[in-house]
């Protein structure tokens, strides 16, 4: 294909791409959001056209022929944290070849910051959003609820979602746990947590529920922290947590980082794993299964979570409808060596 320029210059047009294509601006929108309903003659005709003219799409002008963007907005509390980069991995491989663009927000664990980004992307009208869990704040709920667009809340379930619903109980995964160790003959079981954001909170329930339950519940065994979590806290917070209590013999760690710094001290103690002190992580990342000993922890589904996210998302764009609302997807116990019983 010759290459032409453009009368008057300027920024090229989808009309521009259909003259030089000699095709209908139609068939180039058609080409360009579903490429898979056009044949690959007219498809490569098309983008030949495109490359030529250096042609970008306008999701502002799309967005206002049809009342929505080609953007599904996603707002998780961290992008470093590997649980939350499981998720979104999951999202752009459940998104596959369709023509939607992924818009990120990082929230920081802000409900402040959550509603502030809500705000900007609802102002750009995207076709859904993905909100990860399920304590907004009252500003951020109404927002949510009055996006106009599918909303999915992801790893966590309740019974008032906004829209719909993927994910697990944190309660029942803490409070399993728990009594797993129980089970397994520790009597002095205590939790540590950091940052202890809803999510956390929600962990520490369950662990005290299970606790009180067998009547092991001690006050002066939970030991939580604001702080950011780390390998490094976890090391800090069980030389705390025995110092206060030395009676100690087990410990639920409301995540896997915390869990490796509690075994990394043990090591630099001399305190023996598991027969001298049990330890129980939570969300199974790569690192328990390796360690040694190797470390019982909650194995959570999070790429799926994210995959069947933006799956749900999809279905309630091409009006179908999704059911059920809310998905609760379970957990896993992965029971390792770290908490093989004090004897």
């Amino acid at each position: 294909m010759k290459s032409r320029s453009r009368r008057g210059g300027g920024r090229p047009t989808i009309a521009d791409v259909a003259k030089l294509a000699g095709v209908s601006a139609i068939s180039v929108s058609r080409a360009l959001r579903e490429p898979g309903r056009v044949s690959d003659e007219l498809r490569r005709q098309i983008e030949a056209a495109v490359e030529t003219l250096g042609y970008v799409p306008d999701p502002n002008a799309r967005a206002l022929a049809s009342a929505r963007a080609d953007v599904i907005g996603v707002l998780v509390p961290s992008l470093t944290n590997n649980v939350f980069a499981d998720v979104v991995r999951g999202i752009y491989d459940g998104l596959g070849d369709r023509s939607f663009q992924i818009q990120m927000g990082n929230t920081h664990y802000s409900g402040l910051e959550e509603e502030r980004l809500l705000q900007v992307f609802l102002g750009q009208r995207p076709a859904a959003l993905i909100v990860s869990g399920l304590d907004q704040t009252p500003a951020a709920c109404k927002l949510l609820e009055g996006a106009g667009c599918p909303v999915v809340q992801i790893m966590e379930i309740g019974d008032h979602p906004v829209d719909m619903m993927i994910g697990f109980s944190h309660f029942e995964g803490g409070r399993v746990a728990t009594q797993h160790m129980i089970d397994r003959g520790y009597k002095r079981i205590g939790f540590i947590g950091a940052r202890m954001d809803p999510r956390s909170q929600r962990r520490l329930a369950g662990y005290r529920a299970a606790v009180e339950a067998a009547g092991l519940y001690d006050p002066r065994l939970v030991n939580t922290t604001p702080a950011p979590s780390s390998v490094s806290l976890g090391c800090e917070l069980l030389r705390d947590t025995l110092a206060r209590t030395p009676t100690l013999d087990a410990v639920f760690c409301n995540n896997d980082d915390l869990a490796l710094g509690v075994l990394f001290e043990c090591h630099r103690a001399g305190i023996e794993v598991p027969r001298k002190l049990g330890i129980c992580g939570f969300n199974d990342l790569e690192m328990m299964h390796v360690a040694f000993p190797s470390v019982t922890t909650i194995r959570t589904h999070r790429y799926e979570i994210g995959r069947r996210a933006v799956t749900m998302a999809l279905e309630k764009l091409s009006g179908n409808n999704v059911e059920p609302a809310v998905l609760d997807l379970g957990f896993e116990l992965k029971i390792r060596e770290s908490t093989a019983g004090p004897r």
